[in-house]
């Protein structure tokens, strides 16, 4: 018998505001700084490689974005990287961590609407002082009946999160436009995986689609999801 849905969990970057469009532009940037030295191509799977290499370092999210493009600088110059250009990569995450959020579109409306019936959960990844940030400016955070900002999306993690506000994943259901990280582990721990496509996808959270799952649904935008809840009730 399926299980009741009663909480709903959403991610936050490139779900309810833009986020991933401000790393590709930081990244144009670091390519243009490092161009006498590197193609940009070869610069950018450097860059992917160092990324991977420190997620278990810096965790996600700003700060170890710009540790990883100062390592990988250092690298690919071998040690010869000029000191303005370290400056320049400083200053280009501080601007990240600066920048407006900006809401994307529907947002606060599905956010609203699932609140008014279910249980609320935001459910995000990054550096703590960023997204906490980056919540507050939204103005969504008083729409959520609780808010965790994870080191990493596992099925261990949304059996975890679910279990304590909710009534455990098999009456849950995240939304994120991650693939591997709001998708596919949800669904592994019993959830319902609803994908809403972003257009920019970080290659680190591409993962194969889930199609023979019956928990799994994809939207066109936040705005449908109300209809898809309401056919799941």
């Amino acid at each position: 018998m399926e299980e009741k849905l009663t909480t709903i969990g959403f991610d936050a970057d490139d779900t309810l505001w833009h986020n991933e469009r401000f790393f590709k532009l930081t990244q144009a940037h670091f390519a243009d700084l490092l161009a006498d030295h590197a193609a940009r191509d070869h610069l950018m799977d450097r860059l992917l490689a160092a990324e991977k290499r420190n997620i278990r370092h810096y965790g996600y999210g700003i700060k170890g974005f710009t540790l990883s493009m100062i390592e990988t600088a250092i690298e690919v110059t071998q040690d010869h990287v000029p000191a303005a250009v370290i400056r320049q990569l400083i200053e280009a995450g501080q601007e990240m961590l600066a920048h407006p959020i900006e809401l994307l579109p529907h947002a606060r409306e599905a956010v609203e609407t699932m609140a008014e019936t279910y249980r609320v959960v935001l459910i995000t990844k990054g550096d703590l002082i960023d997204q906490e940030r980056k919540l507050a400016q939204s103005g969504l955070g008083d729409l959520f009946d609780w808010v965790e900002i994870v080191s990493e999306k596992t099925p261990e993690t949304y059996r975890g999160v679910f279990g304590q506000y909710g009534d455990g994943p098999g009456a849950a259901m995240m939304v994120g436009n991650s693939m591997r990280s709001d998708v596919v582990a949800p669904i592994q721990a019993g959830c319902w995986g609803v994908y809403v496509p972003h257009g920019l996808v970080w290659e680190i959270e591409q993962a194969e689609v889930p199609v023979g799952s019956p928990r799994f649904h994809e939207l066109k935008d936040l705005g449908d999801l109300a209809e898809l809840v309401r056919g799941l009730s």
